[in-house]
């Protein structure tokens, strides 16, 4: 399994999440500038909640931008043992231990990206091919670490 095509893939996805919560900001604010009314508390709510809107997303947009600072820290090396930038083949599915950004195919194979924060990448942190652990009472193997 080819880890820079997984890293490329992953870098490409978290792009496109920033680029699409940029334009929801910016398309937000656009509709708040234009909320303008002689209707008192009705126009005040409005505002406001389209200002919890714009928090939110922003809050979204950083944890997004801090991704891919984590991103920019991994490379594709090979890894003999399960840490941040592993790739993980369990008896349960293959793992990119890099920032949660949920499944991705390629060659017709199912990666899941998950956190090291994640509980299932702390519970095999440090183990090594052929090790076993257990999570919430499921036991797996590691099969192979790229």
């Amino acid at each position: 399994m080819d880890k820079s095509k997984i890293l490329e893939a992953v870098k490409t996805r978290i792009i496109e999440k920033i680029e699409k919560f940029e334009n929801l900001i910016e398309s937000t604010r656009a509709s708040n500038n234009d909320t303008k009314s002689s209707m008192g508390d009705k126009y005040e709510t409005g505002r406001e909640m389209l200002q919890q809107e714009i928090n939110n997303l922003q809050r979204q947009l950083n944890e997004t931008l801090g991704q891919q600072t984590v991103l920019q820290k991994i490379n594709a090396e090979p890894c003999t043992k399960v840490q941040n930038g592993a790739l993980v083949q369990t008896d349960k599915g293959l793992f990119y231990i890099a920032v949660a950004a949920g499944e991705l195919i390629l060659d017709n194979q199912k990666v899941i990206t998950i956190s090291p924060e994640s509980p299932l990448a702390k519970s095999m942190t440090a183990l090594s091919k052929g090790q076993s652990f257990s999570l919430n009472n499921v036991p797996q193997i590691i099969k192979e670490i790229w």
